[in-house]
């Protein structure tokens, strides 16, 4: 609990740090949360603020677990989060907090492997057991199995994951929930977890740097990571069968069922879905906002930005290696936009 307190307590500094850093703007937003969708977010608040005069958007990485703690503290007007909010965390906040989808991503095991190159070839149950601390070296028979021919090292893997309340985690880990029944029943899933061991890191960033640094490493990061740090990541067996790249295109198929059987509130898993072009660890990210605003200002704000991001924002996703929206859930979204109580 002293932990917590102290996260947020540095949070809350760092908001103050950024409201004395954007000067005198007419409106300022504050926005915390996933490391997952950063990259995007960077560039859409940026964008934004240059195309909306007076108004700032200050953002906070700092995970989805931290997003939500703020959200819930009214530290922030809007939280940002991969994993959908529990029921327990959406009662126990002091009003109703609505989901919108704002890009959806894919999560991959990036790996550091001397002497090899390519894509290594793994499968949910094997990475599980990796995870788990059941496969530990790299030359396992399991992960030889998927890798006929491959030159693997007999090194010992170092598993890395997330050290903070992550929805990088939770995707990760609802993935594996639905592969492997040894994963479900005794590690689940959660954006915090019980470690078999392995390094931890925070953040996307965290965990990217972590596996960099260390030979024989494995590690789950938002695939704009893998690729902008030049890590390679791997092949995953598909629920069809095919073996498949995480790309724009692989998470978009993943969406594709979903978009026409989407839940009122819109949370909703998109792992392990069928389709021989679908990539198995695919995701919504979430922009959280109350639906009963408390500033009048602020309030017409977060609407006005909210519904850049579900249309002119949407253009930016593929080029950073997000999948846009479909067109049917942006529809969806714009009705609950308009349930967006704002005081006069």
């Amino acid at each position: 609990m002293g932990k917590r307190i102290l996260a947020i307590a540095m949070v809350a500094l760092a908001i103050i740090v950024g409201i004395a850093q954007t000067g005198l703007a007419d409106d300022l937003i504050n926005a915390a949360g996933a490391t997952f969708p950063y990259p995007i977010y960077s560039k859409w608040f940026s964008l934004y603020s240059k195309e909306n005069s007076g108004v700032q958007l200050n953002y906070q990485s700092i995970g989805s677990g931290g997003g939500i703690r703020m959200l819930s503290n009214r530290i922030v007007e809007i939280g940002a989060s991969d994993a959908p909010m529990t029921d327990q965390q959406m009662k126990d906040a002091p009003g109703r907090i609505l989901h919108f989808p704002s890009v959806m991503g894919a999560v991959v095991l990036s790996y550091n492997l001397p002497g090899y190159s390519g894509h290594l070839r793994l499968t949910g149950p094997v990475i599980a057991d990796i995870f788990m601390a059941k496969i530990t070296k790299w030359n396992d028979p399991k992960i030889v199995a998927l890798n006929p021919g491959a030159n693997l090292p007999a090194i010992d893997i170092v598993a890395v994951h997330r050290s903070d309340g992550s929805g990088t985690t939770y995707i990760f880990a609802d993935y594996l929930s639905k592969v492997s029944p040894q994963w479900a029943s005794e590690v689940g899933k959660s954006t915090s977890l019980r470690w078999a061991g392995g390094l931890g890191g925070k953040g996307n960033e965290g965990v990217t740097a972590v596996v960099r640094q260390t030979p024989g490493a494995i590690g789950y990061v938002e695939l704009i990571y893998a690729l902008t740090n030049n890590i390679p990541f791997a092949q995953i067996k598909n629920r069809s069968g095919d073996w498949v790249i995480a790309s724009v295109k692989g998470v978009t198929a993943a969406a594709s069922a979903a978009a026409a059987n989407m839940p009122a509130d819109f949370r909703t898993s998109i792992t392990n879905e069928p389709g021989a072009d679908t990539y198995p660890i695919s995701s919504f990210t979430y922009l959280l906002v109350y639906q009963k605003q408390t500033d009048p200002k602020t309030g017409e704000q977060v609407k006005k930005f909210l519904n850049w991001a579900l249309h002119q924002g949407q253009q930016y996703a593929a080029p950073l290696n997000y999948a846009p929206l479909p067109a049917a859930v942006v529809a969806l979204e714009e009705k609950q936009l308009q349930t967006i109580e704002v005081p006069k």
